[in-house]
């Protein structure tokens, strides 16, 4: 069977899911309620380390898709 991917760009593909998924794990955490403030949803790592990372993710993918090697 012919695949259009080689093996490297679905090696690519995965390391970029698991980036993706590890950004998103550092944006998740306890939100502000009705009755109380949780000071913590403004914090670096939900607001900047977070999405910075899922960015490069998905930048990553891109990259990962495309590529070709050089004969």
């Amino acid at each position: 069977m012919k695949y259009n991917l080689d093996k490297i760009n679905l090696i690519l593909i995965a390391v970029s899911t698991l980036v993706i998924l590890v950004g998103l794990c550092l944006m998740v955490g306890e939100p502000s309620g009705a009755t109380e403030y949780n000071p913590d949803i403004f914090s670096t790592r939900r607001i900047t380390v977070g999405p910075m990372i899922s960015l490069a993710g998905f930048v990553l993918m891109i990259v990962a898709i495309l590529y070709k090697k050089r004969k």
